[in-house]
C-alpha cells in the first residue's frame, strides 16, 4: 500500500535503519544520505520516510511531504556549500528514465560543472 513500508524496498529499510548509510540529514518527513554510486562531487539522495514507488506518486497522494523534500534539498545544498556555484535536483521516473529503487526520491548534485542537456 502506498506510503506504507516495503519490505522489499532498500529505501524504507535504509529509512527504518536496516540497511547503513551515510545520512546528512533527517527530518520527520524526509532522510538524506549520499549515493553509493556518487556521479558528482556532492551527490545526495533526499527521500521521503513514506514509500511511494515515485515523484509524480509522491506528489499526488501527499503534496506537503514532497514540498518537504525539496525543501529540504535546498537546505542539504546550503550546509553542502553548493549553492552559491549552482545545483541540480533530479527525480527519475521509471527504469527508461533510470530510477533502479522504486521509492520516490530526489539526486541532489553539485560540486562540479553540470552540463545541458544532461546525460
Amino acid at each position: 500500500m502506498a506510503g506504507e513500508p516495503q519490505a522489499d524496498c532498500l529505501f524504507c529499510k535504509i529509512v527504518s535503519g536496516d540497511v547503513p548509510a551515510t545520512v546528512v540529514r533527517e527530518t520527520e518527513t524526509v532522510v538524506a544520505f549520499r549515493d553509493i554510486n556518487p556521479q558528482a562531487p556532492t551527490h545526495i539522495l533526499v527521500i521521503p520516510r513514506v514509500h511511494h514507488p515515485d515523484a509524480a506518486s509522491l506528489a499526488a497522494a501527499e503534496p506537503g511531504i514532497a514540498a518537504d523534500l525539496l525543501r529540504e534539498a535546498g537546505e542539504i545544498a546550503a550546509a553542502e556549500k553548493i549553492d552559491g556555484s549552482g545545483y541540480r535536483i533530479v527525480f527519475n521516473t521509471g527504469s527508461g528514465a533510470g530510477q533502479t529503487v522504486f521509492h520516490a526520491h530526489a539526486h541532489l548534485l553539485g560540486g562540479r560543472g553540470l552540463q545541458w542537456p544532461p546525460g
